[in-house]
């Protein structure tokens, strides 16, 4: 564990090696770009279990013109309520369910059709980009429970952007202190929850996706860069051949995933994954990589400004208070929630609670 300034010192020498020059021969292959768009049917089912009566799924239906396409919603089961529910804050739709107090073995299904594809922008360069809402930019600015713009994370931040004159190179700067000094905890339970003021105040810098994403969006919210984390899953394997970064199977009901998006002019929202970076590094075979290794400087390289599109967004929602429910808000709905008298189910726990996701690619 190192203080904050011990940490931003390592940032700068790491980042020096980490960007060689010398290594640009040397990269793997992972350079996401357009290049067409791919149907897939998400299918998730659920029995909750425990004398839950009461659910709330997450459904795939976030849009963004050029990369990601909501299609047909269908539901079957034995509910007594199923019905699509906005987030009024964040927009963020759920299907909330309902059974009947004495319903012996509750079940729904939903489909979920969708489209996505590789994305990858041409930072700061002036085009013709849609300026963001008054709304859209407090929102993207806004605190959250679990992300503090001020205090320990606005200091933070202000010495790691100190010098830079732009927005683009202050958000550069962010994703490269994210990535030199965090790394991904194998033990960390599901995606994390993204208490970014407790891992700055301990020097404590590791969890996976939904702490380390939070971080940088949290940085980058406190030095007046709109920035928001994107909730989805993985649906395909990597057509880079980078096994972390891909689902392994059809079966994707741990294969939750939170990606970030900073606000940049000339680019509008721009893809950044940091926390898939720090992925790369421990679990892309053989495993433990160093940082120099050409899959990580690849996947540094493509992660700010691209992403692949074999994963899709279900909302960027914080501080979620589900319809119907008795229970506090969530910090975020990425995975299918249930509740009983006693209140939630463990959300993290498929095979118990129960739940099961699976992906398709439709080639027809």
């Amino acid at each position: 564990m190192m203080n904050r300034r011990d940490m931003f010192k390592a940032g700068l020498a790491a980042g020096a090696v980490g960007l060689a020059p010398g290594l640009a021969s040397a990269q793997a292959i992972f350079a996401p770009v357009p290049k067409g768009w791919r149907s897939f049917v998400l299918t998730m089912q659920v029995e909750p279990t425990a004398g839950a009566n009461k659910a709330w799924i997450p459904l795939p239906t976030f849009e963004a013109a050029d990369w990601q396409r909501p299609g047909n919603v269908t539901w079957t089961g034995n509910a007594r309520i199923a019905e699509r529910v906005r987030d009024p804050k964040y927009g963020a739709e759920m299907l909330r369910v309902e059974w009947a107090s004495d319903q012996q073995s509750p079940v729904i299904e939903v489909a979920a059709r969708v489209q996505t594809q590789n994305r990858a922008v041409r930072i700061g360069l002036a085009q013709s980009v849609t300026p963001l809402s008054e709304t859209e930019r407090k929102l993207s600015l806004a605190a959250t429970e679990l992300l503090p713009t001020d205090g320990l994370v606005k200091e933070t931040a202000e010495e790691i952007v100190r010098g830079k004159r732009d927005d683009t190179a202050k958000a550069r700067a962010l994703y490269d202190w994210v990535v030199e000094n965090t790394f991904r905890n194998a033990k960390t339970l599901g995606c994390g929850v993204g208490d970014i003021t407790t891992m700055i105040k301990t020097g404590n810098l590791n969890g996976k996706c939904a702490d380390l994403n939070a971080l940088f969006v949290g940085l980058a919210r406190s030095v007046g860069l709109p920035a928001r984390d994107v909730y989805g899953i993985r649906v395909a394997p990597s057509e880079f051949g980078f096994k972390a970064l891909g689902a392994g199977s059809e079966v994707v009901s741990t294969a939750q995933h939170c990606r970030a998006e900073v606000w940049l002019a000339g680019s509008g929202w721009t893809p950044v994954d940091p926390a898939d970076v720090r992925k790369v590094v421990l679990e892309e075979p053989p495993a433990n990589l160093a940082m120099t290794d050409p899959k990580v400087v690849a996947a540094r390289r493509a992660l700010f400004g691209s992403w692949e599109g074999n994963w899709v967004a279900f909302n960027v929602a914080h501080d979620v208070k589900l319809p119907g429910s008795r229970e506090p808000a969530i910090p975020f709905l990425m995975y299918p929630q249930a509740e009983n008298k006693a209140g939630f189910l463990d959300s993290l726990d498929p095979d118990k609670f129960k739940y099961r996701v699976t992906a398709r690619e439709l080639t027809a």
